[in-house]
């Protein structure tokens, strides 16, 4: 539970000295000091969130917490839905609120309440009568904003990852419990037009059995990294203290949707190694000169990260983290089964060739299975959502869906056991690549309810 003590500990300013002065601070994983600690579920009281719709409303009112780059593009989709009401803004700087409101004026809604009091000043926000809170801030802020928004009675939408410790993980597992009140991890990758079609392609069973999946994040971030605004101000000390996969939602996500993970099989455990480091140190020395803060710090975070991952079902998940090497993006995003595979980047597709049919070797583009397997929401909506932009249009779809729900009373598509568990990667490959890669077994967020639903239950289904 976070008091307001242990709030002011993990403040911005907190955060940013104790990172900048290599101490043990916010960002050891030292709930991992033992291969196997919370690897088993804390005894709890609370009931499942497993099946539990949203509250059906007319109108969604929702107030945002962090209004930067990424708070600012959540903003603006969430204007473009019908019936959302955004009636608070937060921020430390008082321009970037001034600016949010003035985006919901334009948008023809009355001003927000402003708040931008101090680093605390978000409890105020979450003491209005809202539904559901944005939080899209540094990572550290994640987990005490989410809290305390389910604990005055709001559901809590949550920026990636959602948490970056084994014992946040379970904090918002027992604070959606006890509260009764959902937090939702908004990974956008899951809801990416060839992401949700190959999730339709895998329920209709075009690669038979599943039993591989490559998911990544491999994307040449040094230049952000390293920026004196924006994420240049936190995202980089995370490399000074911890050596593993820092940010492994984007790609594991959509993965985890293809093998029913919570919907009949879970997480089981994971090994993970790391390359050495050299590319952000050798970017900062060539692009940053002599008596610039930057050149005295040490990275410690391989360039590379690799993890394996096994589910109870005994499925494979390759799981990689590369942001400091110059290279093409990619997410991976790989499905192999006993039928065929998919492949992302690009999007292609191989399904194997009938009984006495010759042998097929070659690549078909996704193209040939878009009026199949297209997913409804783009078919109705993927013209405004690419217009809107937002990494091709998902950003909006994940938001538009997430609204409808809240709507209808549907149940979220990704809950706080995906937001644990997702996350937990971190940790877990820390502390495997500091034991030479030993298995890591992952805590079961769900108290032994992983398969209690059907994958039919699964994501983005309910229509």
């Amino acid at each position: 539970m976070s008091t307001d003590k242990d709030s002011k500990d993990l403040s911005r300013r907190g955060f940013m000295k104790s990172t900048a002065l290599g101490g043990a601070g916010l960002i050891i994983a030292t709930d991992l000091l033992s291969p196997g600690f919370m690897a088993a579920a804390p005894k709890s009281a609370n009931s499942t969130m497993i099946g539990v719709p949203f509250e059906p409303r007319e109108r969604v009112r929702l107030g945002i917490i962090g209004v930067g780059g990424r708070g600012s593009s959540l903003l603006q989709d969430l204007l473009a839905i019908e019936k959302v009401d955004v009636k608070a803004i937060c921020d430390l700087v008082p321009e970037k609120v001034a600016k949010a409101q003035k985006a919901v004026t334009s948008a023809g809604q009355p001003e927000p309440a402003g708040f931008s009091k101090g680093e605390l000043d978000f409890k105020n926000l979450t003491q209005l009568d809202l539904d559901i809170v944005y939080i899209a801030t540094p990572w550290n802020w994640h987990v005490p904003m989410a809290v305390n928004a389910m604990k005055n009675g709001k559901h809590a939408a949550v920026e990636v990852p959602a948490c970056t410790t084994l014992q946040e993980c379970w904090d918002l597992v027992d604070t959606s419990e006890a509260t009764r009140k959902h937090c939702v991890i908004l990974e956008n990758c899951c809801y990416g037009s060839t992401e949700m079609m190959v999730l339709a392609m895998v329920h209709d069973g075009l690669f038979g059995e599943i039993t591989h999946g490559e998911a990544a994040y491999l994307h040449d971030l040094r230049s952000i990294l390293t920026a004196s605004e924006g994420e240049g101000l936190w995202r980089r000390f995370p490399h000074i203290q911890r050596n593993g996969n820092l940010y492994p939602t984007h790609g594991l996500g959509p993965v985890a949707h293809y093998m029913d993970v919570h919907r009949g099989d879970r997480f089981d455990y994971m090994v993970s190694v790391s390359s050495s480091e050299a590319s952000l140190s050798a970017y900062v020395k060539a692009n940053f000169p002599d008596g610039d803060p930057k050149r005295s710090e040490k990275y410690i975070c391989g360039d590379m990260n690799t993890s394996i991952i096994r589910t109870a079902k005994g499925r494979t998940i390759l799981l990689q983290h590369d942001i400091v090497n110059p290279r093409p993006y990619s997410r991976l995003n790989a499905i192999s089964g006993t039928k065929g595979a998919f492949a992302d980047y690009p999007p292609r597709i191989f399904v194997d060739a009938p009984k006495d049919s010759p042998k097929k070797e070659d690549w078909e583009t996704i193209d040939a299975f878009r009026e199949k397997y297209e997913h409804p929401l783009w078919k109705s909506t993927g013209d405004l959502a690419r217009k809107m932009g937002g990494h091709g249009g998902m950003d909006f779809i994940m938001n538009y869906r997430l609204m409808d729900c809240l709507k209808r009373g549907l149940l979220p598509d990704i809950d706080v056991y995906d937001a644990a568990a997702w996350s937990a990667p971190t940790p877990l490959s820390e502390n495997s690549v500091a034991q030479q890669g030993a298995p890591q077994k992952f805590p079961d967020f769900t108290r032994g309810k992983w398969n209690v639903r059907p994958a039919s239950a699964g994501f983005a289904l309910q229509t």
